[in-house]
């Protein structure tokens, strides 16, 4: 029996735990392959970086005469 045949087998013979074990296993890996790009990554790197410096950054909108205090 190759193994075109014998993965038709166990397709046919799939029980709900079984799909279950394997959509968890795929989600794993997607997340795993995302949490290594965010960290690995130098493009990525750069821009987390630049999005990391926005809230430090002075805005240049006008004050709300609420917040003016004269």
């Amino acid at each position: 029996m190759g193994f075109l045949e014998t993965l038709v087998d166990f397709v046919k013979n799939m029980t709900k735990e079984d799909v279950r074990t394997i959509v968890i296993i795929v989600c794993l890996l997607c997340f795993l392959y995302l949490c290594s790009w965010a960290v690995f990554s130098k493009r990525a790197k750069a821009r987390f970086d630049e999005a990391a410096q926005l809230p430090l950054t002075d805005d240049d909108l006008p004050v709300s005469p609420v917040e003016r205090k004269e």
